[in-house]
């Protein structure tokens, strides 16, 4: 099974940006669809209150995002260092949250049950 594993997360103030890592132990291109999900704080119980950010998709490497980060939020893919990026800019304060990245054999991309294997998560928080 795949084990995934994020860094970057961070305190920023509004207006800033960050970049988080998604190490994962095999590579994902044509294998896995990866998604970030994020869970804000006091939202729900845990895993039930992640809600879809952006996605890769398994079978030709296309990417989808939530509304709510469109046109700040750029997901991408280093094959040869079996990581996926989500790149953060513009960033709110209402975008503070734990982020986790996931994998999905299959090619639905915006369910969380629909993706098998979970990162531990990292936190952003952004100050305003």
């Amino acid at each position: 099974q795949v084990q995934l594993v994020e860094s970057g997360g961070g305190l920023v103030q509004a207006g800033a940006s960050l970049k988080l890592s998604c190490s994962t132990s095999e590579r994902t291109v044509g294998r896995y669809t990866v998604g970030w999900f994020r869970q804000a704080p006091g939202k729900g119980r845990e895993f039930v209150g992640r809600d879809f950010v952006a996605a890769l998709t398994k079978s030709d490497g296309s990417a989808y995002y939530a509304d709510s980060v469109t046109g700040r939020f750029t997901v991408s893919r280093d094959n040869a260092k079996n990581t996926v990026y989500l790149q953060m800019n513009s960033l709110k304060p209402e975008d503070t949250a734990v982020y986790y990245c996931a994998a999905s054999k299959g090619g639905t991309y915006y369910y969380r049950a629909l993706y098998d294997y979970w990162g531990q998560g990292t936190q952003v928080t952004v100050s305003s």
